[in-house]
């Protein structure tokens, strides 16, 4: 059974463009590996970070969406752990929409 899962995870803002783009394919190859299809990447760029994390105040943010089994979210989330290039990650189950399938009953 697939369930549909969100993953945001923030990069190091010291990355050039390369690097970038060599991290996003190292998780997504991961994925995939993993079982995982339609994935669909979004880079949503460098941004102000709340708070410092790591003696750095910006992030380059990433977002992937996917949908797999249950066991693909931990050997990814494992690889973001002890990567240098990563330091935070945070992956969310989807909920998707119920079709209504609930028949109401008329009475004459």
């Amino acid at each position: 059974m697939s369930t549909v899962y969100e993953t945001m995870y923030i990069l190091r803002p010291d990355l050039g463009d390369e690097q970038v783009e060599q991290a996003i394919a190292k998780y997504q190859n991961l994925l995939r590996e993993q079982g995982a299809e339609d994935i669909q990447i979004q880079n949503r760029g460098k941004r102000r970070l709340a708070y410092e994390i790591k003696k750095h105040r910006d992030g380059i943010y990433i977002q992937m969406n996917y949908t797999g089994p249950g066991t693909v979210v931990a050997p990814m989330e494992r690889a973001m752990r002890l990567s240098e290039e990563v330091f935070r990650y945070l992956t969310i189950k989807q909920e998707l929409p119920e079709e209504k399938t609930d028949k109401v009953a008329v009475s004459a």
